[in-house]
């Protein structure tokens, strides 16, 4: 790798050792993808994806204290992951004892977030993309993110550039203020690999397709062609929120870093379908091939038949949009059915910058009278015990459904089951 001066002398030692490991492991990490140069990361902010202060990370929080003690901190203040832990979400008196036990460094991590450079107690969302969470990179710039929901949002929506890294190098990108150039932060990288046609009778369940695609495509980046059809050629909230969940399940279900959709996103605006490569493989996604991937799923809940004790939903964090779209549509169901509150315990869970816009309008009282928590959890950190994997917990999320033991029903069966069904 051909680094600069300066890159040069950070890692023989300029600003001392513990700076030099953090070039040297830039450098490595680089260099493992054939990387040939560095390049400034130039988004205002960063994130990070660890926000849980678990207590078997003791390697992770002596790293942090020794970066501290060297003054090897951010050059950007930075978002991070939603906090694992919320009163307010209905628990049993021994799942509180595993949480306390599990989250014991929650304080310490925290201090450690606050003195290496976040953005401010309220900073916690894996969706640090949103207006109200303030950290929303501009088109072009360079990220060092790992939230691989974030970081195939902002590369694809936003139009930034970001590669999927690890945890802790996407901090030590942010500390050294560069990254290797490689993959999605080049032109050639940012090229489509697949096609995408969509030949479904309505617009499908963005969890669905997301999961779909990255199934098949994997770490490739994909065109997706008709989905226009049914979003339009405008980055409306409702669109964004759309493509928020489809790239999360794109990136979960299988490693999508980045997509383009025909029309919508900015680089298939601007360059069209000249981004595929020639003789791309063609992937048709129509209404069987959906339902052939949902019935796929598989449930390791013991007994099959439980009636689910906790819904979740939004995991990535729901957008401003969708609570308000998701209040109207669980009061009219609760209706229909002619109950005055959800039959399941039901968590939403969205951004704490979000959670308090909604909070100054009307639907946050009539969300509240449904029965529903309103939360800034993590619902993935929630499930990651051995006491939560036992219970019947139900989503319409492919993230949590993937990494946790959630059961996955489409958003009609979801509306269903926590307004009239319970099973």
């Amino acid at each position: 790798m051909i680094l600069t001066k300066e890159q040069q002398a950070l890692l023989d030692g300029a600003q001392g050792e513990t700076m030099a490991k953090v070039v040297k492991t830039l450098v490595m990490y680089g260099e493992a993808f054939g990387a040939e140069r560095m390049v400034p990361v130039t988004s205002k902010y960063g994130h990070t994806v660890i926000s849980f202060g678990i207590g078997v990370m003791k390697p992770v929080y002596e790293l942090y204290d020794q970066l501290l003690a060297a003054g090897a901190v951010s050059k950007q203040p930075f978002s991070a992951d939603p906090r694992p832990l919320d009163k307010n979400i209905p628990s049993s008196f021994l799942q509180d004892v595993v949480f306390k036990f599990m989250y014991s460094q929650q304080d310490r991590y925290e201090d450690q977030l606050r003195k290496l450079g976040l953005m401010d107690d309220n900073a916690y969302t894996c969706a640090c993309y949103l207006p109200q969470a303030g950290n929303v990179p501009q088109r072009g710039e360079v990220l060092s993110w790992a939230e691989s929901s974030a970081v195939v949002y902002a590369n694809s929506v936003l139009g930034a550039r970001c590669n999927r890294n690890s945890g802790i190098i996407e901090l030590m990108g942010s500390i050294a203020g560069f990254v290797p150039e490689f993959g999605l932060l080049t032109d050639d990288g940012r090229k489509a690999d697949w096609v995408v046609e969509l030949r479904t009778s309505r617009l499908p369940d963005a969890q669905l397709l997301g999961s779909a695609v990255g199934m098949k495509v994997l770490e490739k980046v994909p065109y997706v062609k008709g989905l226009d059809k049914w979003l339009g050629t405008e980055l409306t909230e409702d669109a964004c929120a759309y493509l928020k969940d489809f790239g999360a399940a794109a990136a979960s279900n299988g490693s999508v870093g980045l997509y383009h959709i025909d029309h919508l996103t900015p680089e298939a605006v601007d360059a069209g379908e000249s981004l595929v490569r020639e003789n791309a493989p063609v992937y048709v996604v129509d209404d069987a091939e959906l339902e052939r991937i949902k019935n796929g799923y598989p449930c390791i809940w013991k007994d099959l038949n439980a009636t689910p004790k906790l819904c979740f939903m939004g995991c990535p964090h729901m957008n401003l949009s969708q609570l308000k779209d998701w209040t109207v549509r669980v009061e009219k169901a609760l209706a229909a059915a002619g109950n005055k509150k959800v039959v399941i315990p039901t968590v939403f869970t969205t951004a704490p910058g979000v959670a308090k816009e909604f909070r100054q309008t009307e639907y946050a009282a009539r969300l509240e009278a449904t029965g529903v928590v309103l939360s800034t959890i993590c619902p993935l950190m929630y499930m990651n015990n051995p006491l939560s994997k036992k219970m019947p917990v139900i989503t319409s999320s492919n993230k949590l459904r993937t990494y946790t033991s959630a059961r996955f029903y489409s958003d009609e069966e979801i509306l269903a089951k926590i307004t009239r069904e319970g099973k």
